[in-house]
C-alpha cells in the first residue's frame, strides 16, 4: 500500500506504507490510513523528525567508529552485497520539506 501526503503548499509526497508509518509514528501520529497534521501541529512534527534523524545519524557514526567496521563494509561490497541502506534522513527529507512549506503558508498536511 502507498501513502499519499497532500498539502495545498506543495506537490504530493508518495511513500511506501512501512516508511510512511515510521515517519508518522515519529511525528506523533498513529498509523491510520487517513489523517491530518494541522498547521499548528507541524512545528512539533518537524522537531520530532529532525531529532530522530539526528539520533539515527549518531548511531550510524558510532557503528562506523567500531574497530573493523570499514573492513567489513569493504568485504560486503567485494562479495556483491547490497550497498548502503537508505537512511532515515533520506526518507524523511521530502516529508520534512513538505511540512516546512505547509507551515510557512499555514496549510495542513493530509494523507
Amino acid at each position: 500500500m502507498l501513502y499519499k501526503f497532500k498539502s495545498r503548499a506543495t506537490a504530493d509526497v508518495i511513500m511506501l506504507e512501512a516508511n510512511a508509518r515510521q515517519l508518522l509514528k515519529i511525528a506523533g501520529k498513529g498509523d491510520e490510513p487517513h489523517g491530518i497534521i494541522t498547521a499548528a501541529q507541524i512545528p512539533a512534527a518537524i522537531e520530532a523528525l529532525q531529532s530522530a534523524v539526528a539520533a539515527d545519524e549518531a548511531a550510524d557514526r558510532a557503528q562506523d567508529a567500531q574497530p573493523g567496521a570499514q573492513d567489513e563494509r569493504e568485504a560486503q561490497q567485494d562479495e556483491g552485497a547490497p550497498r548502503e541502506p537508505v537512511r532515515l534522513h533520506q526518507r524523511a527529507a521530502p516529508f520534512i520539506d513538505m511540512l516546512r512549506r505547509s507551515a510557512a503558508e499555514g496549510h495542513d498536511v493530509i494523507w
